[in-house]
């Protein structure tokens, strides 16, 4: 198949792009710069300039290709509420063009749908005004609308250089000066390495199922307080605990996922796609960070 990536300069998707050629597919990379389109045409992918506020762009892009994996999203923090709408945007745009056709539409979101229990892929999306994302809403949307949508639930995606919502949390440390954690520090967040990840997009695009909702956890949930231990070790800072209502001025944006207890499961989809995670795990990645270059 030929499949429009968006995200193919980022984090997982310059690893996706690799993993989708090597199983024989053609790749066209949504490109914003001259780096990244150089990068895309080292990989082997096939350049489409253009970026996530560009409607026109994504909906060309998606109307060339046999498939879409949406995997871009801008991660401003500091206006996360309109990083959340444009990518509302994007998927509808993208969604108009798939409509109609059987051509697969895979959507990224977050895993983080149930508090103090394990979450499954049967769980709905987390409805919250504080979680302003509503990329699965969107996408489910779609496909009820005759899209061929699906959701993958990204936990923390790590390596030794980025962790996901780990890596704003250990430039907080060290602004702040200590690793903290809330309370006891028991709650929990699932991750998966990043290379596993990318296998897993690959494998939900090749045995791809209308309306389905997959988990990329290969860990169902790393305690706080270990990965906090562990950015503390890393930094050579204290590890402290915090009171609860502390945690909005101590960790800013990440007040509310800092205390949040996400561990999800992935046993569905394991064994719908045969995906066995094989990468390092998280607090082994942190380990080997090179905290003094980060």
């Amino acid at each position: 198949m030929r499949v429009f990536v968006t995200g193919a300069t980022g984090f997982i998707g310059s690893r996706i792009v690799p993993e989708l050629i090597g199983a024989g597919h053609q790749v066209l990379g949504l490109a914003r710069s001259d780096a990244g389109a150089q990068s895309l045409v080292a990989a082997g992918a096939d350049v489409h300039r253009g970026d996530l506020e560009d409607l026109e762009s994504l909906r060309s892009g998606a109307a060339a290709s046999d498939a879409v994996l949406h995997v871009a999203f801008r991660h401003d923090w500091t206006k996360f509420a309109e990083s959340c709408e444009l990518d509302r945007c994007a998927i509808e745009a993208i969604g108009d063009v798939l409509k109609g056709s059987s051509r697969p539409f895979i959507v990224s979101s977050g895993v983080g749908v149930a508090q103090g229990r394990a979450a499954t892929e049967d769980d709905p999306p987390l409805s919250s005004p504080s979680l302003p994302r509503v990329s699965e809403v969107t996408a489910i949307a779609l496909w009820e609308r005759g899209v061929h949508a699906a959701v993958m639930r990204l936990p923390q995606v790590h390596d030794t250089v980025k962790q996901g919502l780990i890596t704003p949390l250990i430039a907080i440390a060290r602004a702040k000066g200590v690793s903290a954690y809330i309370g006891d520090g028991h709650n929990r967040w699932p991750a998966a390495h990043v290379t596993d990840v990318a296998r897993l997009y690959r494998l939900a695009l090749d045995k791809f199922t209308a309306g389905a909702r997959y988990h990329a956890v290969a860990e169902e949930g790393v305690p706080l307080k270990d990965i906090a231990t562990t950015i503390g070790r890393g930094l050579n800072v204290p590890v402290i605990s915090i009171a609860p209502e502390q945690a909005p001025e101590h960790f800013g944006f990440l007040g509310f996922f800092a205390g949040r207890d996400a561990h999800a499961s992935s046993a569905q989809t394991r064994a719908k796609l045969g995906w066995n995670p094989t990468g390092p795990d998280l607090l082994t990645d942190l380990g080997n960070m090179h905290y003094a270059q980060a």
